[in-house]
């Protein structure tokens, strides 16, 4: 019998298609000053995921990997901002905390890929997605909320992927 965890859930998506949808999906329940954390090795689908959240958000814009810029800034029709960040190339937490963090969260949601890299300096509360490659399109991913806020998106989240659970 599986064990239900209110703060996580695994998923196994596909394609990247299905990978986008499901970004849609979370996408659409993110509010300013929410933190999406992202973790996963190359080709894992982190991208291919913020795809589908900035389109679920609402942007006006098209993404792509903000690797060599570091942070790309997605806009929408009322004015807010999704912020999305690459730590890959950061060479260690405080330069990440000179990037202003709390300025992008209070401004907009934002999403970091390669969260693991900068931890140390993120807000203990967010949504963390550990994504992983398991066969040509076919990605696992686990979703883990930490704190209140988390949790609910967790269960809005589930509940508009699965139904009511």
């Amino acid at each position: 019998m599986p064990i239900l965890d209110k703060h996580a859930f695994e998923f196994f998506s596909r394609s990247a298609e299905q990978t986008r949808r499901i970004g849609m999906r979370l996408g659409g329940l993110l509010g300013t000053s929410d933190l999406v954390c992202l973790q996963g090795d190359l080709g894992a689908g982190k991208t291919t995921l913020v795809q589908g959240l900035a389109r679920g958000w609402g942007s006006l814009d098209s993404v792509s990997s903000p690797t060599f810029v570091l942070i790309n800034e997605y806009r929408r029709p009322d004015d807010c901002r999704l912020f999305h960040m690459d730590a890959y190339r950061l060479e260690s937490a405080p330069e990440a905390a000179e990037l202003d963090i709390d300025s992008m969260l209070a401004r907009g949601a934002l999403i970091v890929e390669w969260a693991e890299r900068i931890v140390s300096i993120l807000p203990a509360d967010r949504l963390w997605i550990g994504l992983e490659h398991r066969a040509e399109e076919q990605r696992q991913m686990n979703f883990r909320a930490y704190g209140l806020r988390y949790d609910e998106l967790l269960a809005e989240l589930q509940a508009d992927m699965f139904g009511a659970l």
